[in-house]
């Protein structure tokens, strides 16, 4: 059953077919130069890897699959053409790699003539119009979006190839490597409304820095919370650091450079700024650094990160900050401080919640929700010497010179080196630990504590120990809380009022399919197939090794019904980034559960 897709999948895939096309065997490095994203133009890689990206979002959110010849064929113009690609690498979890799209006339192989190269902005027109979807506007919009994502990508790997950049802390540099982006989506770096000299100086991947502009509200229209000690408004005053800059009776907002410049421009903000009752206070202060979310900031130094308004669309939405979102992140943070915290620690020590444990903001009349002014305060938990990567920065590929090499790549190759064993043998301990470390106290937040988390790649960090095995992990994210109806009273229970503001609790079929998407296709299935796709592993052996852990402390110890789905469902739902675009959907906007659209896939995971 889907929410709404593409036509009928093929009732048959090649299921058995290789996870190897090119015969190298897993815990082989590849060789340099072979690579298309290692080509010496940035611009020809970044075509490359906007091309993977399209396809790989079409051969999942359509069902198609490889021909005779492991070549992929993909009817378009109303079936008088077709775009045809060869399978480098074809992945049981979806990260599949593919050699370059050309265009052909006819519409089977056997009819084709002529076949021209074509660039990522003709792939995603066709197969965006042959999708059916959406209206012309949206498929337009598209077609942009994956042009500025290409632009932007070519831009980052020019700078990378040539900049060493500053030394930052494990932490940040993590957040600076998602060079390509995430690798199932059609437009990974697409970001509206940024200018190059913009996008440099506020790109996380081109080490971008810069200060803040702050503004001085008056205090009767301050909106904030705190469960710190300190109040919000004594936080960013702190942050501030100059307390004569600030007229009496006024606190310090801080506000994102390139939000400041559009926010003069809303009749609401302009009235309130020739009222004198908001007053710009300019650029101040200290240099921040973009995290991998590109609007969340910090200051190393400091103990707070800030999660900041940003009119911009970065992937599927606009990224301002909802009043109900900084409720939510707060409520969480009281709701573990009730008691929940103590209780998960004693089952899973390595594992915490990245707190969000404030925010500030302001109310006035035809002020909107979201007002583009309002700002997170997230506690910076790590320290300068922390092992600790963002999941999605440790597996992203780093075209850079003679190898792709990922940083997951890089800890598993030094271990393999250190104890003298096959990488392939290595690799698959790692992902087991990584299971135990990480995946299962989410799991037992979910069963035990009735909270399924959003914890895709992005939002989910790792912790090392010193040798480079998972220790343990934290989840980030104020917007990506489900708390599960069935577990109302005794979330209620724990904290009086849970809900009222943040708008959380969401029926279990909503919060089953979310969190089998985020963490069980997304993250792990896409942690395995990173594995698969850089030759670290045998895509095949980690399903196996899955199995037995979903099977075993998955299922005895936590509560979740994700391990007994992930076994026994014949099929998976599935986030869809390319019909979800075409469809014009912002995934802030609207009830949760029309938010995205969704498909259904066939389930690797259940027992073949």
């Amino acid at each position: 059953m889907r929410l709404s897709g593409p036509p009928d999948r093929p009732k048959e895939q090649p299921a058995a077919m290789s996870t190897a096309l090119t015969g190298t065997p897993p815990g082989t490095p590849r060789q340099p130069g072979t690579d298309p994203l290692l080509h010496p133009d940035p611009a020809v890689a970044a075509e490359h890897a906007a091309t993977e990206n399209l396809l790989r979002c079409w051969t999942r959110e359509t069902g198609a699959a490889p021909g005779p010849g492991h070549v992929l064929h993909v009817p378009v113009l109303g079936g008088a053409a077709r775009l045809t690609a060869p399978v480098r690498y074809w992945s049981p979890c979806g990260w599949h790699r593919f050699g370059p799209v050309t265009l052909g006339t006819g519409g089977t192989p056997e009819a084709g003539r002529s076949s021209t190269p074509v660039d990522a902005v003709t792939v995603a027109a066709l197969i965006g119009a042959s999708s059916g979807r959406g209206a012309p506007g949206h498929l337009a919009a598209l077609v942009a979006q994956v042009a500025d994502s290409v632009t932007r990508t070519a831009g980052i790997l020019a700078h990378r190839r040539t900049t060493a950049g500053p030394e930052h802390s494990p932490f940040l540099r993590s957040e600076q490597s998602l060079l390509l982006g995430h690798p199932q989506h059609p437009a990974p770096k697409g970001r509206d409304g940024l200018a190059p000299a913009q996008s440099a100086a506020y790109s996380p991947e081109t080490h971008g820095a810069f200060r803040l502009h702050w503004y001085a509200v008056d205090r009767e229209l301050l909106a904030a919370d705190s469960a710190e000690p300190l109040t919000a408004d004594q936080i960013t005053a702190r942050l501030l650091g100059d307390p004569d800059a600030l007229p009496p009776g006024t606190a310090a907002l801080p506000v994102h450079p390139w939000q400041a410049a559009e926010l003069a421009l809303r009749p609401a903000v302009a009235a309130l700024l020739e009222q004198g009752r908001l007053r710009h206070l300019g650029a101040r202060g200290g240099l921040w650094h973009p995290t991998s979310s590109v609007r969340t900031v910090l200051c190393p130094g400091t103990p707070w990160m800030l999660k900041l308004s940003l009119g911009l669309r970065i992937t599927n939405s606009r990224r301002e900050n909802l009043r109900k979102e900084m409720h939510r992140g707060l409520e969480v943070h009281r709701l573990l401080e009730a008691g929940l915290a103590a209780e998960w620690r004693a089952a899973h020590p390595g594992f915490d919640i990245v707190r969000d444990p404030a925010w500030i903001g302001l109310d006035a009349p035809g002020l909107p929700d979201p007002s583009g002014l309002d700002t997170v305060v997230r506690r910076q938990p790590f320290g300068p010497d922390t092992r600790v990567h963002c999941v999605a920065g440790l597996v992203a590929e780093q075209p850079l010179g003679d190898t792709l090499d990922s940083a997951l790549a890089g800890v598993v190759r030094g271990l393999a080196a250190r104890t003298h064993r096959p990488v392939r043998t290595v690799a698959a301990e790692w992902f087991q630990r990584y299971l135990d470390a990480v995946v299962l106290p989410v799991l037992w937040l979910d069963g035990r504590g009735g909270i399924a988390l959003e914890a895709h790649q992005q939002n989910t960090l790792v912790l090392l120990d010193a040798d480079g095995w998972p220790a343990g992990g934290r989840y980030r994210d104020n917007q990506g809380y489900y708390f599960r109806r069935s577990k109302a009273d005794e979330l209620s229970a724990r904290l009086p009022g849970i809900g009222a503001d943040s708008d959380t609790f969401v029926p279990d079929e909503v919060a089953d399919e979310r969190f089998c998407y985020y963490l069980g296709i997304n993250h792990v299935l896409g942690l395995a197939g990173a594995f698969g796709a850089q030759r670290l592993a045998d895509e095949q052996q980690l399903l196996t090794l899955l199995r037995r852990f979903l099977a075993g402390p998955a299922a005895a110890a936590t509560g979740s019904g994700l391990p007994a789905h992930l076994l026994d469902a014949p099929t998976l739902r599935c986030k869809a980034n390319l019909l979800t675009r075409l469809d014009g959907l912002d995934e802030l906007v609207g009830p949760v559960a029309t938010q995205s659209v969704y498909v259904t896939l066939p389930n690797p995971v259940a027992a073949p």
